[in-house]
């Protein structure tokens, strides 16, 4: 697995794109007022095997940090990645919300 995975913000589709393998995976949001609300993730079982998963979340975060924005992980998914990963991406979440 490529460490260096490349994820495009798909601005018209309002989605984080991955592509690899051959596969696309992609997060889905909508934004409001200054925080995006993750809303919907889809990759292949293959992909999520392989360990694409984590990977692909961390970096759609690490975009989503580096805009400064909030994030509202309404993902399952996403929900679960960063609950688990909660010291790393508190910062991210809007005040008073808890995941």
């Amino acid at each position: 697995m490529d460490p260096q995975l490349s994820v495009t913000d798909n601005e018209f589709l309002r989605q984080f794109e991955l592509q690899v393998e051959g596969e696309l995976a992609k997060i889905e949001y909508a934004s409001q007022d200054r925080k995006i609300f993750l809303t919907k993730l889809e990759m292949s079982e293959t992909l999520k095997e392989k360990g694409y998963l984590e990977p692909f979340i961390e970096k759609v975060l690490d975009i989503i940090k580096e805009r400064e924005i909030r994030v509202m992980p309404t993902s399952p998914s996403i929900a679960r990645f960063m609950r688990k990963n909660r010291r790393k991406y508190k910062g991210l979440l809007p005040v008073g919300i808890n995941i």
